[in-house]
């Protein structure tokens, strides 16, 4: 197929990730409960997936930990709207700032390490942190605890009324992340970024601070978790140590979806997104062979290529349907 003719697929795939976003956001009004209560969940994996891609893809951070803020940002909504009485909606970002103060000694600590070290060290502090709310007698200890009433009604008296509003908050906070995230990578800094996925050595020696990269990129995504574990918490109505700060849930499921989608893209988390959704919901009722497709589907991907999915589609189109750097940019 002639280049031109790709090039129209790319603006036509665009124009399609633009109609869908707007169908996204009137979705409570289009779908029935049960539906919207999915996309709520999908947005979220989407937001904790696009910060994943962020550090792994990009940074170079492999962290099997990030659960820990997810888990955090659960907690910190609880503890403000619960306890200390703070409007429900204020609760939400300041859930946001609770993760990213959380984030500073964390990453004091997991940034001494390299490589696999890194990876089971994010893992460690994350079990850590857990173990931890499990003893937070106001907080459930290890069972966990509801949301009170007045709490829920807060978001709707009514139970579509809520839905609609919780889904609107994980829309806004999946945007937020996107939009944030490409604007930074189209910024000097996602040069230095873009530089770093594909030569880090390279990019150290032109001059790009790689350490200081990383500590940004680090502390990005910890505020966009504990948004996501806000959300997840007012859908859920309860926090508890197993379920808030979930490794399968919020690493594994999303380590998965990077992977299979592209790591290292930004068409990569929102493809491995819909992968794993349609696998979940079609494949779910087959029991633990569910999870073995997922894993046999994310080794034949990488295998064939380790760009995943994108990476395919990237070879055969001539540019991004989402072009997140400068340089592509003047090349389109």
């Amino acid at each position: 197929m002639p280049r031109q003719s790709r090039l129209w697929i790319v603006y036509l795939a665009r124009a399609g990730l633009i109609a869908g976003a707007a169908v996204m956001a009137a979705a409570p009004m289009l779908f029935a409960t049960r539906d919207v209560a999915m996309l709520t969940e999908f947005m979220s994996l989407l937001t904790i997936a696009i910060m994943w891609n962020l550090l792994a893809g990009y940074a170079d951070i492999v962290s099997v930990g990030q659960h820990a803020f997810v888990g955090v940002g659960a907690y910190a909504l609880f503890g403000f709207a619960a306890i200390a009485h703070v409007d429900p909606y204020l609760s939400i970002p300041l859930a946001a700032v609770v993760a990213l103060v959380v984030a500073l000694p964390v990453m004091v600590i997991i940034f001494r390490l390299r490589t696999a070290y890194l990876a089971v060290g994010s893992w460690v502090v994350a079990e850590t942190i857990m173990l931890a709310a499990g003893k937070l007698a106001a907080f459930g200890g290890g069972s966990g605890i509801s949301l009170p009433v007045s709490v829920v009604r807060s978001f709707g008296h009514r139970i579509p009324e809520r839905y609609g509003t919780i889904y609107w908050i994980a829309f806004a906070v999946a945007a937020l992340a996107l939009v944030a995230t490409w604007l930074l990578m189209r910024s000097r800094i996602g040069l230095g970024l873009t530089a770093m996925r594909d030569n880090e050595e390279g990019a150290g020696v032109v001059g790009v601070n790689l350490i200081g990269l990383r500590v940004l990129c680090f502390l990005w995504t910890a505020p966009f978790l504990g948004l996501a574990g806000a959300v997840i918490t007012l859908q859920k109505l309860r926090v508890s140590p197993p379920a808030s700060f979930s490794i399968v849930d919020w690493t594994v499921y999303v380590i998965f979806i990077v992977v299979i989608g592209g790591i290292g893209s930004f068409e990569g988390p929102i493809i491995g997104t819909v992968v794993f959704f349609l696998i979940r919901e079609y494949l779910s009722e087959i029991g633990v062979w569910h999870f073995i497709i997922l894993g046999a589907l994310s080794i034949a991907v990488v295998l064939v290529e380790p760009r995943g999915l994108w990476g395919l589609v990237r070879r055969w189109l001539p540019a991004d349907v989402i072009p997140n750097s400068r340089s592509r940019r003047a090349r389109e």
